[in-house]
């Protein structure tokens, strides 16, 4: 076989009249799976168990009780308050593709009965990054749960603080864990799910400090990638380094979740911490 010539799907020949996009490979089992199999099957491969990335909206689809979901803060968009060449025109191709103001969905839902506010992260928008609009919607989600005596939930999938807002980024870790600080001082629970990747001021900042923290199986979490921290430490790193099983068996996360069960163990634990009457 020429070295440019594609390998055949596993035992079967691809017919030339198949139409782009009906397959998608699984990256850590190498299996072709149906873009409806995946679909139906929360976009969790049924060969390995791998979790392919979710956008924002789906995910709530999954966990929100039917109909509960009520989006806020909508038509919040970032501003270039450092003149970052080029920001504005790319933030608009990417509200234009992903139909998102900017990298979280917030809203008011049930889950399993339990009143909660809900602030999902998209890597698909800026690869998740956090930006001021980021830190003030989920802030707001944080107050309006105060507010009206509803648990939190944040889904995180992060690249970290974005560079293009310098400070202004950097300033929405300490607001956010202010929020969350109120909204333990108010007796309402906390909950960070972390998903692959949730890195850098995420990490260091809301991702970390729910009154439980869950994760879905093999996600990274860290704070540098692991080829900045090697470098830097100059040490070898321990085989599953920044995994979600690295991070359960030291203690920064409570417990792995599939995605399948996801929901009901948010429901579970929203209503053991939720206040009583």
């Amino acid at each position: 076989m020429g070295i440019f010539n594609k390998p055949r799907l596993r035992g079967k020949d691809r017919r030339e009249d198949m139409p782009e996009g009906l397959w998608i490979k699984c990256p850590d089992c190498g299996a072709m799976i149906h873009t409806i199999e995946l679909k139906q099957n929360l976009h969790v491969c049924h060969h390995c168990n791998h979790h392919f990335l979710l956008d924002a909206r789906e995910r709530i689809v999954q966990i929100a009780d039917a109909g509960s979901f009520e989006e806020t803060e909508c038509g919040l968009i970032s501003s270039n308050p450092l003149g970052f060449s080029g920001y504005e025109d790319k933030t608009a191709l990417l509200r234009e593709k992903t139909r998102l103001d900017d990298a979280v969905v917030t809203g008011r839902l049930m889950i399993g009965g339990v009143p909660a506010m809900i602030a999902v992260m998209d890597f698909k928008f800026f690869a998740g990054s956090m930006g001021s609009v980021v830190g003030e919607k989920i802030t707001r989600a944080i107050e309006m749960g105060i507010a009206e005596k509803r648990g939190v939930v944040i889904i995180s999938a992060s690249s970290g603080a974005r560079m293009q807002e310098g400070m202004l980024s950097l300033m929405q870790m300490a607001k956010t864990c202010g929020a969350l600080a109120r909204l333990s001082e108010a007796s309402l629970p906390y909950v960070s799910v972390l998903t692959h990747p949730t890195t850098g001021g995420v990490t260091a900042s809301f991702a970390t400090i729910g009154d439980i923290n869950l994760a879905e199986p093999k996600c990274m979490i860290g704070f540098a990638g692991p080829r900045v921290v090697k470098e830097t430490t100059h040490q070898n790193l321990p085989p599953g380094f920044q995994t979600a099983e690295f991070m359960l068996e030291h203690g920064l996360i409570d417990a792995i979740v599939p995605r399948h069960r996801l929901r009901e163990k948010l429901a579970t634990v929203l209503s053991y911490l939720m206040p009583q009457g």
